[in-house]
């Protein structure tokens, strides 16, 4: 066994020695040792989609679809770059192999699960953009409920993080929500994934959206993307009715079109949702952005524990971690400086749900290399499906309110598998999560 091997087996063996969590009911004080041995199983948990039972290191059906599916994503990306050589994309994801993979494990979801198209559009500075088109496949059923899917379906835009970010790390969630009756956008911002780099025209007086990583790419390629997804240069508008989208239910508001964003696109589709009349809901990956934006449509915020890194509760400070008092525990109230207290003031229905254990890159699939927990992408994908059920196709908010949840999770060789969430343990026991809809409100502590 090689040293990485015998890092691996150390770090189970540890984890499986500690205790389970303490529940709120017993929580013990900060700086005793039971505090200091929940926090490192918190920690621990944090590797969990590495390490834990059915985590990526302890599933050989990952480790087998690895090589094809960097193969795969390498190979498209090169092909991109041939098809159109003066329209390069400049980007990790165009280069290095493996970085924008996805999930290998759900291979064999298109043709059997759903179905996708890829696309591309020219941005507002004539930079080519390029992703993906998902939807349900004729005559197919709900997976969880049996219903049959019946067109016209709401529409969903998913905008990526930044630090090159792409899209396919999000084809987990677009799949999830396509199979379920939704025709979703996915796309690579300018200068991410394999979305091209330089703007038409780019000179010494002025080269727009150069360098990739700032928040106006993303803004703009949010609203860039919708104006596509809505326009008849998208061929696929055949799987939802463009007319009864553009029908509103209220003044400038539509029924059936939703954004989502995680991190700087987090933070550009909580400012579109306040200036697109196109849009009725918005749902916001770590994290829902309060300053510059205007709360207009309900929102969902999933919040992270912790940032890039994972450290000790007396060194965490979310994205820029900060060293405290072991005595004092992390102030549970950190996490509703989201945007959800903008959103309650302004009497506009919010939820705020942090998962235990969980990262930065809990949203995006990453193999191997950085920390997420086992269950908090199943959670969001839950919370998103579930928020998106109330605020596009108008069913009970009831749902969003259960304790236990069954999500349908790839194992690998084309086999989805429900799995049992339970609310409680799968919550932070460090930060409050909160909802205020309809009328209902209580905060999870």
């Amino acid at each position: 066994m090689g040293s990485l091997g015998r890092v691996i087996v150390a770090v189970v063996a540890v984890c499986c020695a500690l205790a389970p969590p303490a529940r709120a009911q017993d929580d013990p004080k900060p700086g005793t040792p039971a505090f200091v041995q929940r926090d490192l199983q918190n920690v621990v948990d944090a590797y969990g989609r590495q390490l834990a039972p059915g985590g990526q290191l302890r599933n050989p059906h990952y480790l087998a679809a690895l090589p094809a599916g960097v193969a795969d994503s390498y190979t498209s990306n090169l092909t991109e770059i041939l098809r159109n050589p003066l329209r390069p994309p400049l980007t990790l994801g165009a280069v290095f192999p493996g970085w924008d993979m996805a999930n290998p494990l759900r291979q064999g979801w298109e043709g059997t699960r759903g179905l996708r198209e890829p696309v591309e559009w020219e941005g507002r500075h004539g930079n080519l953009l390029r992703g993906d088109v998902w939807a349900p496949r004729p005559g197919a059923r709900d997976p969880y409920t049996g219903r049959k899917l019946k067109g016209p379906f709401p529409g969903v835009v998913i905008t990526t993080g930044s630090i090159q970010g792409s899209n396919r790390m999000y084809w987990w969630l677009a799949q999830d929500l396509a199979e379920r009756g939704y025709v979703v956008l996915t796309y690579d911002v300018q200068g991410q994934g394999s979305s091209e780099t330089l703007p038409h025209p780019c000179s010494f007086d002025g080269c727009p959206g150069v360098p990739a990583q700032q928040e106006a790419n993303f803004v703009e390629g949010t609203e860039d993307a919708i104006r596509f997804f809505l326009s008849k240069d998208n061929p696929y508008g055949r799987w939802f009715d463009r007319r009864k989208l553009k029908t509103p239910t209220a003044p400038g508001r539509t029924r059936k079109l939703a954004i989502v964003g995680h991190s700087l696109g987090g933070s550009a589709v909580s400012k579109v949702q306040g200036t697109s009349k196109d849009v009725s809901a918005v749902v916001a990956l770590d994290k829902l952005q309060s300053d510059g934006a205007k709360p207009v449509v309900p929102a969902l915020a999933v919040q992270s524990e912790y940032g890039f890194t994972v450290a000790p509760y007396f060194a965490n400070g979310g994205i820029v971690p900060g060293l405290g008092s072991p005595a004092a525990g992390p102030d549970p109230q950190r996490e509703k400086q989201t945007g959800f207290d903008a959103w309650k003031k302004a009497g506009v229905d919010a939820m705020l749900v942090v998962p235990r254990a969980s990262t930065h890159l809990e949203y995006t699939d990453i193999a191997l290399a950085l920390p997420a927990s086992r269950y908090g992408q199943d959670l969001t994908s839950v919370y998103t499906q579930r928020w998106l059920d109330r605020y596009l196709k108008g069913r009970s908010a009831e749902p969003l309110f259960d304790t236990r949840f069954s999500y349908l999770e790839p194992v690998g060789a084309g086999r989805w598998e429900p799995v049992a969430l339970n609310r409680d343990e799968l919550l932070s026991f460090y930060y409050c999560s909160t909802y205020a809809v309809g009328g209902k409100s209580a905060e999870l502590c």
